[in-house]
């Protein structure tokens, strides 16, 4: 069987479809050898709405996938896509019956549910603004404010691991590591704050810097992809980390959500251990 090279992909939510995407792109990068066309329809809440979605599908039939709650639509939605003989799946609706089965208890619909304006979106957004007003090398005035410091040299992509964090509700700063630029005494003094180090290899530090060095007319191209340089600043950055027991994470093949999600993790498992401490009396 010979695979599209591209195919249509309809993701139908009542709210913002941000859930929505993120489960789709999971899927969709399965199959690296076919590409989605992706078809955004948030805020479906209407018949007409709806009207105008089934629309869409029609004119570019393709995979169906929805978070829609009123029951009503639904029907509508699983009775066009069934005539037009595509695939239409309620991507929750999985995770709902384990959630019914285990509780035994039935959920209550609700729109928008994930993003309700309780006291973790108000963390959320409160981090956000903290991590952009503490961007590279701007750290507060109380480290303890801070709960992740982001430490590494310059393309090891600490502003959107940074932010990345933030959206998962951490007030994140980072601080660029230069070796000829001595680091502020608050971070070595006594904080709360969890300071990790980022690192990658020589090749993508220089070819990332070569890319950005367009945007950058005022630096110096030659010494700024210098392979010795950039070596130099690497083993600066790992001494200064093995020096005060910083981690390291080389973020050389890791995607920004898998170096956040390894720092979360570093993160859980330090305050994890001062837990364990405080209950057997050892702090």
């Amino acid at each position: 069987m010979t695979l599209p090279s591209l195919f249509h992909m309809h993701l139908v939510s009542d709210s913002t479809g941000e859930t929505l995407a993120a489960i789709a792109k999971a899927a969709a990068v399965q199959y690296p050898m076919v590409r989605p066309i992706e078809h955004m329809h948030p805020l479906v809440r209407t018949h007409r709405q709806l009207t105008r979605v089934l629309a869409e599908i029609d004119k570019q039939p393709g995979i169906v996938l929805y978070t829609v709650v009123n029951k009503t639509l639904v029907e509508e939605l699983e009775a066009h896509c069934k005539t037009l003989k595509v695939p239409c799946l309620a991507v929750l609706k999985p995770i709902m019956q384990v959630f019914e089965s285990y509780l035994g208890a039935p959920h209550t619909p609700t729109v928008a549910g994930q993003h309700v304006l309780d006291a973790d979106y108000f963390r959320r957004i409160d981090a956000m603004n903290f991590t952009m007003a503490h961007d590279d090398g701007r750290l507060p005035d109380d480290l303890d404010d801070a709960d992740i410091i982001v430490l590494g040299i310059s393309r090891t992509s600490k502003t959107p691991t940074s932010l990345y964090l933030a959206q998962r509700g951490y007030k994140t700063t980072n601080l660029p590591l230069v070796p000829e630029v001595a680091l502020p005494e608050c971070l070595f003094a006594p904080h709360k704050a969890f300071v990790v180090c980022l690192v990658a290899n020589v090749d993508r530090i220089a070819d990332v810097r070569r890319n950005r060095a367009v945007l950058m007319a005022d630096r110096d191209l030659e010494s700024y992809v210098d392979r010795d340089a950039i070596t130099a600043e690497i083993a600066f950055t790992r001494k200064i980390a093995a020096q005060y027991g910083w981690p390291i994470i080389d973020v050389t093949r890791r995607s920004i959500e898998e170096s956040a999600t390894m720092i979360l993790k570093l993160l859980h498992d330090r305050n994890g251990d001062k837990r364990a401490d405080r209950e057997s009396g050892n702090a």
